[in-house]
């Protein structure tokens, strides 16, 4: 693990008192979603506590499953970027604000704007790393940022997503977005993370951290898995056990009750 933190850090030994409230009759749980014939739905999607982008030219399927768990409480937004359909890995946000990269049409930016609630700031990045959601992770307080991002981007980022900013590599990989999924619950990082490392992460941002897979065994946590605060949603391959871990870690039901449902799944 290789951090990059101002010098003058101090770290609270205590966990980040202020959490996003649920919105209210809401069960929480991970839900599995497929974009077409894949399930790496964390290409095709950005999830937060404040809205949710979904790409352009997806099946019905797809949308429906996300509209049935979220548009009750929050707007689950139809966009491109760059005219691209891979808005997961291209944008990155939180409930305070939404990060595009340059590639971003004033057509699309608009579009956001207006379908996007008041209190979120859309913000175009000139970054020559663009797609930002590969380089970074983040949830409502804190954000793990690629070592090479431009120092002007960080700015950006601590200014537009109102988080401290580290740099940092999980498992010695650079791109952070794509390793790791956060939220202000828990954290799911690269399966070969050490536990060191973990230990270490885990005290800098202040969340619980876990390692795993999504996918039957994928690395790539930030493609195989978008989360906020109270629910998920994972690709079709997703084991039962993974969907127990993830559950598990982003406190999406009882600890218990997430890992035995996960167990009695795989058993049947």
């Amino acid at each position: 693990l290789k951090l990059f933190c101002r010098p003058n850090l101090e770290i609270s030994s205590a966990l980040l008192p202020c959490r996003f409230p649920f919105p209210p009759g809401l069960s929480t749980m991970a839900v599995r979603a497929q974009f077409e014939s894949s399930s790496e739905v964390g290409v095709f999607s950005r999830l937060t506590n404040s809205y949710c982008l979904v790409a352009l030219g997806g099946s019905e399927n797809f949308y429906s499953v996300f509209e049935a768990e979220l548009s009750k409480h929050i707007p689950v937004v139809h966009t491109s970027i760059g005219g691209t359909r891979i808005v997961g890995r291209v944008c990155v946000g939180n409930r305070h604000g939404l990060l595009v990269p340059s590639i971003t049409t004033d057509q699309e930016i608009m579009h956001l704007r207006n379908h996007l609630p008041d209190t979120v700031k859309v913000q175009k990045v000139e970054e020559r790393l663009s797609a930002l959601g590969n380089c970074i992770a983040c949830n409502d307080y804190v954000a793990l940022v690629h070592t090479d991002l431009d120092r002007e981007t960080e700015e950006v980022i601590a200014d537009v997503l109102k988080v401290d900013v580290f740099r940092a590599t999980i498992a010695q990989n650079v791109l952070v977005g794509s390793y790791c999924v956060l939220t202000n619950q828990g954290g799911l990082v690269h399966a070969r993370t050490p536990m060191q490392d973990m230990e270490e992460l885990s005290q800098l941002i202040q969340i619980p951290l876990t390692a795993g897979t999504v996918n039957r065994g994928s690395d790539i946590i930030g493609a195989g898995v978008v989360a906020n605060d109270w629910s998920a949603f994972c690709g079709m391959d997703t084991t039962a056990t993974e969907i127990g871990v993830v559950e598990n870690i982003f406190k999406l039901q009882s600890p218990g009750a997430a890992m035995q449902s996960a167990l009695i799944d795989t058993m049947m």
